[in-house]
């Protein structure tokens, strides 16, 4: 049967829970802690903060507060994103750093235009298809992941140059002096980084500069102590000398290739590392990407992405253009997590088939975009039936045939779930959401000897053979080619105004993240908090559909499997952020309550009257 069109429009939540949900929490809506404090005044994470001047929301509060430094400074949203990554590249070293990539989705709030960067990392320009092949077979994943082979060049320290240069307002110099100052004082190690530690110690002890870093003395780091990092501090202070060609024409740039063409093995290591073929040509070649974002039209507003060679923007954007036509808001909760999880089922089988880079793919955006494909494909939508996984995909090109099962499957090949998303707001009004990763958790487990930061094992996102044989794979590696992305950084606009943009990690479940959430405040009417602390599933045309604990233990899971839905437990997926224009004026930031121990959302000044002009 056909789903309904929704007969009613529901404005969005104002966030009148904020208070209600802090209060539980014990804690008041935040404002800045002061950059630059002792290692034991670390800034306490709180979930929500609410006032004006800007605002800032990430998982560390660190990297929140150098953020809110530079806007307390009077730098814009632009200025505020690249200080509060670049911190997260002292704190989050596992998850981001200049050794990776991301996506830059940015609102100016003169025009009312939204405008990306893609800086995903390349395959070297050597790369062919068989770039994972040994003798006609593909390499254990394991051995990809920890490895020079699986490293791409590096688009962080590009990224930050371009947005800088098109739209900031203070010097690259300046915004790194708060992570400078950070890696040469230390932050202060929770329990997510020495877990994280943990899971990486084997292959973090195989290599000299990563044991010397993040195992000193051989030891996992203790909670609560300080973790310095004085070679990335030399690092920025080297970047903010001579910029970004330190990178891609300078010494630091050669320190990469010298690694990735040689990883630097401790002796006695059993493990075999494989060198990859990054040269400082493919550093010089290096350029981010300017490109209309995705968009499409949701319960009467306009939702902006990522365009590929992230398949985040059309993936999201397709599964809310099947949703659009049922009016989810008056749904029993049963069947709007069945109707969500096959929509996610759907538009994952159309991505897998269809999505690659563009300088190297024929993607059709447009069809993938389009709300008659989208209907097409909504045919398929029972709710009294459950798909099957692999699903076929559609055929943007021929919309009429694509109220099918039948076809050869492209399943979801694995993605790296460790990433890190940020968003701003400034004063202004302008608006920032960008998602970067080194991938893996760790990346490679390769540190450039003397530089501080981990190297990303990027190029695993390529499927390594044919998902489907006999079927074209949009996402094998080519020489320079991106590597398909999941990352969604999503900026939602209400007649050409900012009503609230957010993102998330977690590899390819950052799709399901983005678009949960988002359905969560538009159509459930949860506070943007509430919306992102929500318990996740996650169904990517997989057989099982993965839930977090809160679903997995909840009578609905039993609800559903009656319905014919199969399952599996994922402790936790994601960990978003989001900032919120509030309709008095004020700016929201809203971060994650629990996963990876909490997220840090900060204001500038908090809740009071609006300022003077």
């Amino acid at each position: 049967m056909a789903l309904p069109r929704p007969t009613t429009h529901r404005r969005l939540p104002v966030l009148t829970a904020a208070a209600t949900l802090l209060a539980a929490l014990g804690v008041a809506p935040a404002a800045a802690a002061t950059p630059g404090h002792a290692p034991d005044r670390t800034p306490e994470k709180t979930p929500v903060a609410v006032g004006y001047g800007g605002v800032v929301s990430s998982v560390d509060p660190d990297a929140s507060a150098a953020g809110i430094e530079v806007l307390r400074k009077g730098g814009n949203a632009v200025d505020a994103a690249v200080a509060t990554a670049a911190a997260l590249g002292v704190t989050e070293p596992y998850s981001a750093g200049i050794g990776g990539g991301g996506f830059f989705v940015r609102y100016d709030a003169k025009t009312g235009k939204v405008s990306t960067i893609d800086g995903r990392e390349r395959a070297p320009l050597s790369a062919g298809p068989d770039l994972f092949l040994e003798n006609g077979k593909p390499i254990p994943f394991p051995d990809a992941v920890t490895s020079g082979l699986g490293v791409g060049t590096p688009g962080t320290p590009a990224t930050w140059d371009t947005a800088l240069r098109t739209w900031g307002s203070r010097s690259l110099a300046e915004l790194l002096r708060p992570a400078q100052r950070l890696a040469r004082d230390g932050f202060t190690v929770d329990a997510t980084f020495r877990q994280q530690t943990a899971e990486n110690q084997e292959r973090f002890k195989d290599f000299p500069a990563t044991t010397k870093l993040f195992l000193p003395g051989g030891r996992l780091p203790v909670v609560g102590t300080t973790l310095k990092n004085p070679d990335l501090a030399r690092t920025y202070e080297l970047l903010a000398r001579q910029g970004v060609d330190a990178v891609y024409q300078g010494e630091v740039g050669r320190d990469i290739v010298r690694t990735v063409r040689k990883p630097p093995v401790a002796p006695g290591a059993h493990r075999v590392v494989r060198p990859g073929d990054l040269t400082e040509k493919d550093l010089r070649a290096y350029a981010t990407k300017r490109q209309e974002p995705t968009r499409t039209s949701y319960r009467g507003l306009d939702v902006y992405g990522m365009a590929p060679s992230s398949s985040g923007g059309t993936t999201v954007a397709e599964a809310l253009n099947i949703l659009e036509n049922g009016d989810l808001s008056r749904l029993d909760e049963k069947t709007y997590l069945h109707r969500y999880i096959e929509a996610s089922r759907i538009a994952f089988a159309d991505r897998n088939r269809w999505v690659g880079d563009p300088a190297f793919e024929k993607v059709p955006v447009k069809g993938l975009l389009s709300q008659r494909f989208a209907d097409s494909r909504a045919c398929l939508v029972k709710d009294d039936a459950v798909l099957t996984s692999p699903l076929a995909p559609g055929d943007p090109s021929r919309p009429a045939s694509s109220c099918t099962t039948r076809g050869a499957a492209a399943p979801t090949p694995y993605e790296g779930e460790n990433t890190t998303h940020l968003t701003v707001a400034d004063k202004w009004g302008n608006v920032v959401a960008y998602t970067l990763t080194i991938e893996q958790t760790g990346g490679s487990g390769i540190t450039v000897p003397g530089r501080g930061f981990l190297l990303n094992n990027e190029l695993t996102d390529f499927s390594f053979t044919p998902v489907t044989p006999g079927v074209h794979d949009p996402n094998l590696p080519g020489p320079g080619k991106r590597p398909r992305s999941s990352m969604s950084p999503t900026i939602v606009l209400e007649h050409g105004k900012p009503v609230f943009a957010l993102g998330a990690p977690g590899g390819a479940t950052i799709i399901t993240t983005v678009l949960q959430s988002l359905l969560n405040h538009v159509d459930r009417g949860m506070p943007l908090v509430d919306a992102i602390a929500a318990p996740r599933a996650s169904q990517r045309n997989a057989a099982a559909t993965e839930l977090e604990p809160g679903l997995w233990n909840s009578p609905l899971r039993r609800q559903l499997e009656a319905k014919g839905h199969v399952f599996k437990q994922n402790a936790e997926i994601g960990a978003a952020t989001g900032v919120q224009r509030l309709p008095d004026g004020r700016w929201l930031a809203a971060a994650e309550t629990a996963r990876r121990g909490g997220g840090s959302a900060m204001v500038v000044r908090p809740a009071g009257k609006p300022p003077v002009h």
